[in-house]
């Protein structure tokens, strides 16, 4: 559906800011669906993205610096996060040897096992991109990473 519909507005003083409108627009339309698709796993949007993080360093711990610099949302509280992902079992953290306020976190062979139960439904969450082709998708892409450069 198109943005005017949508927030039913039929004008925007320039094509800019009608681009910028339709980017948070869908990048909200996006959040609210992954939102309701980790809900069912017990995790947030942004749990799961320090999940995915540490499965990509796994045997690898990482210190909360390292995860903090990887995330989607970078003023998310990753400590707060680790902790919840703690008491769920998800993660394990551990004081370093050589540093004591240094904390190295790694996922848990239970976190890995909830990650692999969210990958099965990444087919139905890419249905989103449904209309988009291969060419498409890189063409966003390369235009999303343009508008930040």
């Amino acid at each position: 559906m198109k943005l005017e519909q949508e927030l039913n507005q039929q004008k925007f003083a320039s094509e800019f800011e009608k681009a910028g409108v339709n980017i948070l627009f869908t990048g909200s339309w996006l959040h609210h669906m992954n939102t309701a698709r980790l809900k069912k796993f017990g995790l947030t949007p942004e749990q799961y993205n320090v999940l995915r993080i540490l499965r990509g360093s796994h045997p690898k711990p990482l210190m909360l610096s390292a995860i903090t610099c990887r995330m989607i949302d970078r003023s998310s509280n990753v400590t707060r996060l680790v902790e919840k992902l703690r008491l769920k079992g998800f993660v394990n953290r551990e004081l370093c040897g050589i540093n004591r306020r240094q904390v190295d976190v790694g996922i848990s062979d239970k976190g890995l096992a909830v990650l692999k139960k969210v990958d099965k439904g990444a087919v139905e969450w890419l249905t989103v991109f449904k209309n988009l082709s291969r060419a498409d998708a890189r063409e966003l892409n390369r235009l999303l990473d343009k508008l930040r450069g």
